[in-house]
């Protein structure tokens, strides 16, 4: 079964500790977007908010850092309480030296890519990752349809990691639907960041439809 990590992006924010208390036993993770005002023109999530959220709830959080410099926000975030951080491919000259800051801090390690960056692009780093973000819409953009090469890509990756036997995660973030979700289950997704799907929706009979998937 398709797992979540539900993204607190599409909760009601004035609300959060209990839009996370309700969705919480349906969630394997919590999904924390980043935003820098400069990789994308959109302002989200800070690590003193992540650090106040950290104590309503076991749940693992996964922040998805939507900045230009993530290597400045390793420590921050990570002090904050996040679990996994998971940086954008195309921000940085050296992917590589922000999986190693990220591993060394004892944090799960991940990347994202843009709709048109193919998995190929990850070949120098799969042995550093644990988890692939395939973004399926517009970088920073909520309510999107997913592009159709999602699927595609997902495969493309599921058949890297299964060629070299690693315990990497994919995950789709991104046009999550009641239309999209079945092909996402079809190309070997082991998670979606589920936003409106989770929280506008019956997160048990969401749960209950997933796992006829």
């Amino acid at each position: 079964m398709l797992k979540c990590s539900t993204s607190l992006w599409s909760a009601d924010l004035a609300n959060l500790e209990s839009e996370m208390k309700r969705v919480e036993p349906y969630s394997e993770r919590f999904h924390i977007d980043v935003a820098d005002g400069h990789y994308v023109k959109s302002l989200l999530f800070f690590p003193d908010m992540v650090k106040a959220l950290r104590k309503h709830t076991s749940r693992p959080f996964e922040v998805h850092l939507m900045t230009t410099d993530p290597l400045d926000w390793i420590d921050p975030f990570g002090e904050a309480g996040a679990d996994v951080l998971i940086f954008c491919h195309d921000a940085v000259p050296d992917p590589g030296e922000v999986l190693e800051a990220i591993r060394a801090r004892g944090k799960q390690a991940g990347m994202s890519l843009l709709i048109t960056e193919p998995v190929d692009v990850l070949e120098p780093y799969w042995d550093e990752l644990d988890i692939v973000t395939i973004v399926g819409t517009a970088m920073g953009i909520k309510g999107a349809s997913m592009d159709p090469g999602v699927p595609a890509k997902i495969r493309a990756a599921r058949e890297v990691i299964s060629r070299r036997g690693l315990p990497t995660l994919v995950q789709a973030d991104g046009g999550i639907r009641r239309e999209t979700v079945p092909l996402l289950a079809a190309a070997g997704a082991d998670y979606i960041v589920p936003g409106s799907l989770m929280f506008r929706e019956d997160p048990p009979a969401m749960r209950e439809w997933l796992a006829t998937l």
